[in-house]
């Protein structure tokens, strides 16, 4: 049985902006509700376990930031590639 070729999809990179400033958005929501749960809990472990995950939650959105800016750019130059 022979395997056909495909060709991949084309980049699509015409809403990856929106898609990230959601990812942002939902990120931010996520911080937001565990400082809530940090507040509440007087379980140590997970009050560590949660600062841990928004502080790698804070980093990621460094990342998500610096790709927003770059993904605009790419959009303004019209997405050559």
């Amino acid at each position: 049985m022979m395997k056909e070729h495909t060709k991949p999809n084309p980049d699509d990179r015409r809403d990856n902006v929106e898609k990230i400033e959601y990812n942002i958005g939902q990120t931010l929501k996520n911080i937001d509700l565990a400082e809530e749960m940090i507040e509440k809990t007087d379980d140590e472990k997970m009050k560590q376990d949660l600062i841990e995950k928004n502080e790698r939650r804070k980093d990621a959105l460094k990342g998500m930031r610096e790709e927003i800016r770059e993904e605009a750019i790419a959009r303004e130059k019209g997405y050559r590639n």
